[in-house]
């Protein structure tokens, strides 16, 4: 069986960049599966605030050294969005590299997964991993056999489920905050907003947003979701258009990296919130953002409400109203991280930084 987990509107291979200097995590795994033959990667950058939580990564790269860059910048971004959303919990990331023209079957990749449960096993529970990017809720479970160190697995088996209700329910919540700082009101009818992305996440908040009245154009890189498009009423756009389109807000939920300095000039929107991570091709398009005023909500803060799902979803104790509650509260911390940008005459992305750096930083 050919892997269908990942979303459609991800490109076949990923490519990132090794970073020059020296990587600030405590730990880095990098192993062979000794089923699989893969190369797998566990990075924890930060058990500060507690054990580090971040998703696993079953995807396709170039070369080995892609995956690690990818896992790099991930758990860094969880501990990131961890510290900003106010959990207990540090930053990682896991990743399993399945290298340029392989196609796992479904017995490889349930080895995959054997694999990685032993790899996150042998970090004596420093990390804790979930699904991401190719992996699922079901194969969490195969994760499961060999530790005890992994969150959502299906209801069926006494796990939380996927968290992607919970993450497009954040999303909203930081549109709401965002249109009502920018247009000051957080009224989404008559809005437009193109959703670049039509995944677990994208096709949610397509819906949810459609449903409360907006005026939607969408893409994404699977034709099959034309209907989708057309069940919402909403209009098509091909991929490498959607930035050009002239709309309220531009709602990322595809490819990380999307904003290069490039689109931004291009873009014809007031402000951008949306579910993807690692959105900003670099550090300076942020400032470029700010220069165009254009409001970025950003990434890390606005797709948290699924590691908040995780996190507190998995508690013995857990309570639904205070879990729904807790999630609506993404978008009250999006409004203060512009406020804050706004008294600060910063970035958004400074602004968020602060808030995780001051909740870290109180950790020590």
């Amino acid at each position: 069986m050919t892997i269908t987990h990942a979303p459609a509107t991800r490109a076949a291979e990923v490519s990132a960049a090794l970073p020059t200097e020296a990587p600030e995590h405590e730990r880095v795994l990098i192993t062979r599966g000794a089923r699989s033959g893969l190369t797998i990667i566990v990075a924890v950058h930060s058990t500060r605030l507690g054990q580090a939580l971040g998703g696993a990564r079953l995807w396709r790269y170039g070369h080995w050294t892609d995956a690690l860059a990818d896992a790099l910048r991930l758990s860094q971004a969880m501990t990131m969005k961890n510290a900003a959303a106010g959990l207990a919990r540090g930053g990682g990331k896991s990743v399993v590299c399945i290298p340029s023209g392989v196609t796992l079957d479904e017995r490889e990749t349930h080895d995959a997964m054997l694999d990685l449960g032993d790899a996150v096993e042998s970090l004596g529970g420093a990390y804790m991993t979930a699904e991401d990017v190719g992996t699922s809720a079901e194969l969490m479970a195969v994760v499961h056999e060999r530790t005890e160190h992994v969150c959502g697995l299906p209801a069926d088996q006494g796990g939380v489920g996927e968290p992607a209700d919970a993450t497009a329910a954040g999303v909203h919540a930081s549109i709401l905050a965002t249109l009502d700082h920018v247009f000051g009101s957080a009224d989404v009818a008559g809005r437009h907003f193109v959703v670049a992305g039509l995944g677990q996440v994208g096709g949610r908040l397509a819906r949810s947003l459609a449903a409360a009245g907006a005026r939607l154009t969408v893409t994404d890189v699977a034709e099959s979701k034309r209907a989708l498009a057309d069940e919402l009423g909403a209009a098509w756009v091909e991929p490498n258009e959607a930035h050009l389109v002239e709309a309220d807000v531009f709602v990322p939920c595809g490819l990380g990296g999307v904003l290069t300095r490039e689109v931004v000039d291009a873009l014809r929107v007031r402000a951008v919130v949306g579910a993807a991570n690692n959105q900003l091709a670099s550090r300076e398009v942020a400032g470029r953002l700010t220069e165009r005023r254009i409001v970025w909500a950003p990434d890390f803060v606005v797709n948290a409400g699924g590691v908040i799902y995780l996190d507190v979803a998995s508690a013995p104790d857990a309570d639904q109203a205070a879990l729904d509650a807790r999630i609506a509260s993404i978008g009250d911390t999006v409004a203060s991280v512009l406020r804050s940008a706004d008294e600060h005459g910063t970035t958004t992305l400074a602004a968020a930084e602060r808030l995780a750096r001051t909740r870290l930083d109180a950790a020590r």
